[in-house]
């Protein structure tokens, strides 16, 4: 009687352990520190991200991430905030390395155009030819709508190896902190979101995209500009929803 009141006791015990293990860890980063890349990732980058984290008085165990992306300046903001918290705050900005297509947004297959709009990721690839990839979620509800043929196209990676046909490729380094930081919040269940801009909008660029691009994209980078100023005035993620006809319509707070 007394053995089998110790063996119930000590599969409680492991349950219990069990349970709590998995409230913190859904299985994703392990799956994905099976890969060897991310197992070198995670060795080269992890401590030192720990670090910029808590410098920003960032719970590294419960955060969430959001990117801003601009063409025009090839800059890729990383933003972090704790997950209890309503304002963002810049972790680091990382050079985009190497580009394709013009300002615009992304229509159909093959016009090597990286989308402009908001998005969020979507699957990791640790296998992939470009070293570390996460594929966002283009197209989008809106994309869909506006595509300009039958195929909108899709695949679009943050990628390392500094290459791109439309997608944003960034230097290996600075991918594997990335990947890092989306697994680590993957791993708790949340979404990552991502703004991807032509560029920063200031006087001097809203002259430049009036002066040297049509009525019809001007037209849809007036639909971004709401949601880009709200952020970079409050540190709030804009709330935003998709119009019948595919236009982003930002949601006042």
């Amino acid at each position: 009687m007394k053995k089998k009141i110790i063996n119930t006791t000590l599969l409680v015990m492991l349950i219990s352990l069990f349970s709590f293990r998995y409230s913190f860890d859904n299985g994703f980063k392990t799956s994905q520190l099976s890969n060897k890349r991310v197992r070198a990732a995670y060795d080269n980058k992890w401590v030192n991200l720990q670090s910029q984290l808590a410098a920003k008085k960032i719970d590294k165990d419960n955060f969430e991430l959001y990117f801003r992306i601009f063409k025009l300046e090839k800059e890729f903001e990383v933003w972090v905030k704790n997950k209890a918290d309503l304002k963002y705050t810049l972790l680091k900005t990382i050079s985009i390395c190497a580009s394709s297509g013009e300002l615009g947004p992304k229509r159909k297959q093959g016009d090597y155009q990286v989308p402009e709009g908001f998005y969020e990721i979507a699957t990791f690839n640790p296998n992939s030819s470009y070293h570390l990839a996460m594929k966002i979620n283009y197209p989008n509800q809106s994309d869909v709508l506006k595509k300009t043929a039958t195929d909108a196209g899709g695949d679009i990676m943050i990628h390392g190896n500094c290459v791109t046909i439309g997608c944003i490729p960034l230097e290996n380094e600075p991918i594997e902190e990335v990947y890092v930081l989306a697994t680590e919040a993957k791993n708790r269940k949340l979404i990552t979101q991502m703004a991807i801009y032509p560029c920063r909008f200031n006087e001097k660029n809203d002259r430049y995209l009036s002066k040297n691009f049509s009525e019809e994209k001007n037209k849809f980078w007036e639909t971004l500009k709401k949601p880009y100023s709200y952020f970079e005035k409050n540190n709030i993620l804009p709330k935003i929803s998709i119009s019948k006809t595919g236009d982003y319509v930002f949601n006042d707070q």
